[in-house]
């Protein structure tokens, strides 16, 4: 074989190997997800191996963990009726009353059983020894938007009255607001809903323990 076959075969074989490099690259990019980001190609190789003897692993002598902590756990509990509603966290506890059970239809009045419910929402905060307590009032979306925030603040204030009187504890700090139809849980548009958005929450913190 003369120099020249030799160079045009070795030719031939370097296009070929070019030619399977640039088809198989062509192969990967066409099954890329097209949701990836730029340059993120897909990789292949091992599982990264850690070294359990790396000094940066491991605690330095005399340290210890610190204890173990929930940081969120929440329980929903609900009268079957749906009148009342309570949600405690490892934090607070939070209870609803819907306005039907504390007040006539688009009124801030309290009814007949109003001062009995929310009395016993007083000894709850009694056995929480709780200090701070925050009254919020909330409506549906029917009506006006300003109409709802006049109501719910109204109905708010008229829970903390009844409140303070009952615990009559000067140690207790009060944040009374209205949000109307602010921040419902649940759908406004069935009655069935709009019932569980009307309603005033009370809500303290709980003791630690």
């Amino acid at each position: 074989m003369t120099s020249t076959s030799r160079l045009t075969r070795a030719l031939t074989t370097a296009t070929l190997l070019l030619a399977s490099t640039l088809y198989g690259t062509t192969t990967v990019h066409a099954e890329d997800d097209p949701n990836d980001p730029p340059g993120s190609e897909p990789s292949a190789s091992a599982p990264i191996e850690v070294d359990s003897n790396d000094p940066d692993l491991k605690i330095p002598d005399g340290a210890t963990l610190a204890q173990a902590k929930v940081l969120d756990i929440k329980s929903v509990v609900e009268e079957q009726s749906g009148d009342e509603r309570r949600e405690d966290t490892n934090t607070s506890v939070t209870l609803a009353l819907q306005a039907e059970v504390l007040f006539g239809k688009d009124s801030a009045k309290l009814g007949s059983e109003a001062k009995s419910r929310i009395t016993g929402i007083a000894e709850e905060i009694k056995t929480q020894n709780a200090t701070r307590v925050r009254v919020f009032g909330f409506t549906d979306n029917l009506g006006s938007s300003a109409h709802g925030d006049v109501l719910s603040k109204q109905r708010a204030n008229a829970v903390h009255d009844v409140l303070s009187q009952t615990l009559n504890d000067p140690g207790i700090t009060y944040e009374v607001r209205g949000y109307g139809e602010q921040y419902p849980i649940s759908d406004n548009s069935t009655e069935a809903g709009r019932k569980k958005n009307r309603r005033v929450e009370v809500t303290f913190p709980r003791t630690e323990g």
